[in-house]
C-alpha cells in the first residue's frame, strides 16, 4: 500500500474544501453574494484597468515651483547668515533661478561669500567689484531636489488615493517630471483630480489687523491671502502675517466631524508634541487676536483664540459640505505635495475592452485545459485523467488564492493563468515517465510509484524553483503588466506543485486501496 499520514490527507482535503469555498464567490454576481449568510466568502478577483475600465491620469510635477521655493528659502537663510554677523545688504529679492543682493560695503565681499559657503556648500556665488552678489544652486544639488520632490509626489499621490478607499490603484513614475496614476473601476476621476491638483500646503499664523486687507497691497511681513469660500459676490481678503506659527508638519491626525451646535461640518486636528508646544504658546500669548488657518494661499478660517488651545487639539470650520469635510481632513492627513501638480492627459477607459480581454483569455483558457486534457489522457491514460483532475484543482486554487489576496487581476495576468494550465501537468509528466522507467526495470507496482514520486521530487523543486526565481526578478523589476503576469504566474507554480505532487498522490493512494489492481493503466 502507498502509505500517506492521515494528517496529510486530512490538509489535502482541507486546501482544496477552503479552495473551493474561497474560488465560489467569482461564479456569483455581488448582488447574490450580499444574500448569502455573513460567513460566506465575498471577496471577488479584483480586475486591473484594462478588465473592468477605470480612470488613467498623467501628472506632470511643477519643478518650477519647486525651485522658486528653494530660492526662498535660500534668501531667508542668506538675510539670516548676514544678519548674524551684521554685514549691511540691500535689495535682497529671490528670482526665479537665484537669489541677488547688493552689499552696502563692497569689501565685505569675501567675508559675506565665505559665511554664505559655509551655511549651504551646494551654493554657487558669483561677486562683482561693487558688491553685488548671485547665490544659486549647482546643478547637482538642484538635480538632487528635483528627484526628492518627484519620490515624495508619488508617495504623497499615493496616500491621497489610498485614502479614498480605491482597491489596487497603479501610481508609477513616468520619465523625470511626470506620474502615472491608473485608477481601476473608477467612473469620474473628478474627486481624484480636485485631491491631487491641491497641493495641500496647510499653515497656521496671525492676522494682522492693524494692515488694510486690500489685494495687491504690499506690506513687509504680511500678505494680503482669499477667504476659501468663495460663496459671496465679493471675495473676503486677510491680511496675514508670513510668519508661520505651526505647519502641516506637525499634524499626527486629521478627521472629518460635525458641529452639532452650529449645524455644520468640521474638521478636527491634533498636533504631535512639537506642534503642540508651538501651538499652545503661540495661542496663550496672543488671546483675542485671529488666527489664521490657510491653506494653498487661501484663508479657509480666520476665528478669534478665546482661550489657549493647550492641548494640541482644534477644529476648522468654514462653509464646508460634508465631502469637503472629509476630502480636508484626507489631504491633511496625507500631507503636503513638494509642488503642484497638472493633469496633463486623463482618459476613461470603458469596461467594454476589459469585456472582450476576459472573454478571449476564458477561450484560451478553456482551449489550453482542454488540449492539456487530451494529451494527458491518450499520453498516460488513467494516470493521465488524475493529472486532468490537479489541474482543475490548480485553476481552483488559483482563484482561491487571487480572491482571499485581492491580487489585482490583468490581461497579462489572464496570459499567466493559461501558461500556468501548460505549465502545471509538467511534474506530472516527469513522475509518470519516472514511474514507467521504474516498471521497466522491473519493480513492483506499488514500489514503481513510490520511487516515481521520490526520484522526481529533486527535479520538479528545481526547475519550479528556476522559474520562480525569473518571475520574482519580473516582478521586482518590472512594472503594471509585468506584475500581473508574474504574480498569477508564480502563485500558479507554487499551487502546481502542491496538486502535482500530494493531490495525484493522494488519489492514487485511494484508488489503490480500493481497487486494487493488478497492474498499472499508464
Amino acid at each position: 500500500m502507498i502509505h500517506i499520514p492521515l494528517w496529510k490527507t486530512l490538509l489535502i482535503i482541507g486546501v482544496c474544501f477552503f479552495g473551493i469555498l474561497f474560488a465560489s464567490p467569482n461564479v456569483f454576481t455581488r448582488k447574490q453574494l450580499d444574500s448569502f449568510p455573513s460567513w460566506f466568502p465575498k471577496n471577488q478577483i479584483v480586475l486591473g484597468l484594462d478588465l473592468q475600465g477605470g480612470a488613467h491620469l498623467l501628472l506632470e510635477v511643477d519643478f518650477k515651483a519647486v525651485v522658486k521655493e528653494q530660492m526662498h528659502s535660500l534668501m531667508d537663510a542668506t538675510r539670516g547668515t548676514l544678519r548674524k554677523e551684521h554685514i549691511g545688504y540691500t535689495g535682497l529679492v529671490a528670482k526665479p533661478d537665484s537669489v541677488t543682493l547688493m552689499l552696502r560695503n563692497p569689501t565685505d565681499a569675501a567675508k559675506a561669500t565665505a559665511l554664505l559657503k559655509q551655511a549651504d556648500h551646494d551654493l554657487e556665488l558669483t561677486s562683482t567689484p561693487d558688491g553685488h552678489i548671485t547665490l544659486h544652486l549647482n546643478e547637482s544639488a538642484l538635480q538632487a531636489r528635483k528627484k526628492s520632490a518627484l519620490a515624495q509626489s508619488i508617495e504623497i499621490v499615493r496616500r491621497r488615493v489610498d485614502e479614498t478607499g480605491i482597491a489596487e490603484p497603479f501610481i508609477q513614475q513616468q520619465g523625470e517630471d511626470r506620474i502615472l496614476v491608473q485608477l481601476p473601476g473608477l467612473d469620474d476621476p473628478t474627486r481624484i483630480k480636485n485631491l491631487l491638483g491641491k497641493t495641500a500646503k496647510l499653515q497656521f499664523r496671525f492676522v494682522d489687523t492693524s494692515v488694510a486687507a486690500e489685494p495687491g497691497r504690499q506690506t513687509p511681513g504680511v500678505e494680503v491671502l482669499p477667504s476659501q469660500d468663495e460663496g459671496g459676490d465679493e471675495p473676503t481678503y486677510y491680511a496675514v502675517k508670513k510668519q508661520v506659527i505651526v505647519s502641516g508638519e506637525n499634524l499626527v491626525n486629521a478627521q472629518p466631524s460635525f458641529d452639532s451646535q452650529f449645524n455644520r461640518p468640521v474638521v478636527e486636528f491634533q498636533f504631535d508634541s512639537l506642534g503642540s508646544k508651538k501651538f499652545g504658546d503661540a495661542t496663550k500669548s496672543n488671546v483675542g487676536k485671529l488666527f489664521a488657518i490657510v491653506l494653498d494661499n487661501k484663508v479657509i478660517s480666520a476665528p478669534r483664540i478665546n482661550e489657549p488651545i493647550l492641548g494640541g487639539k482644534g477644529l476648522i470650520s468654514g462653509s464646508f459640505t460634508t465631502q469637503e469635510a472629509q476630502d480636508l481632513a484626507l489631504l491633511m492627513r496625507a500631507g503636503a505635495l513638494p509642488a503642484p501638480l497638472k493633469v496633463i492627459e486623463e482618459r476613461t477607459v470603458g469596461p467594454g475592452l476589459g469585456a472582450d480581454s476576459i472573454l478571449a483569455g476564458e477561450r484560451a483558457t478553456i482551449v489550453g485545459i482542454l488540449l492539456v486534457i487530451v494529451f494527458m489522457f491518450i499520453a498516460y491514460s488513467f494516470f493521465g485523467a488524475i493529472a486532468n483532475i490537479a489541474v482543475i484543482f490548480n485553476l481552483i486554487l488559483l482563484f482561491a488564492a487571487l480572491s482571499l489576496t485581492q491580487a489585482t487581476l490583468t490581461l497579462p495576468g489572464i496570459a499567466g493563468i493559461a501558461l500556468t494550465v501548460g505549465m502545471a501537468v509538467d511534474a506530472n509528466v516527469l513522475i509518470n515517465e519516472r514511474i514507467k522507467e521504474e516498471l521497466r526495470a522491473g519493480r513492483k507496482m506499488l514500489s514503481a510509484i513510490e520511487a516515481g514520486y521520490n526520484r522526481a521530487m529533486t527535479t520538479i523543486i528545481d526547475s519550479n524553483l528556476t522559474t520562480l526565481i525569473g518571475v520574482g526578478l519580473l516582478y521586482h523589476f518590472g512594472a503594471g503588466p509585468t506584475r500581473g503576469f508574474a504574480v498569477t504566474t508564480a502563485i500558479g507554480i507554487i499551487i502546481s506543485m502542491f496538486t502535482a505532487i500530494t493531490v495525484t498522490k493522494q488519489i492514487i493512494a485511494w484508488w489503490v486501496r480500493f481497487r486494487r489492481p493488478k497492474r498499472l493503466p499508464i
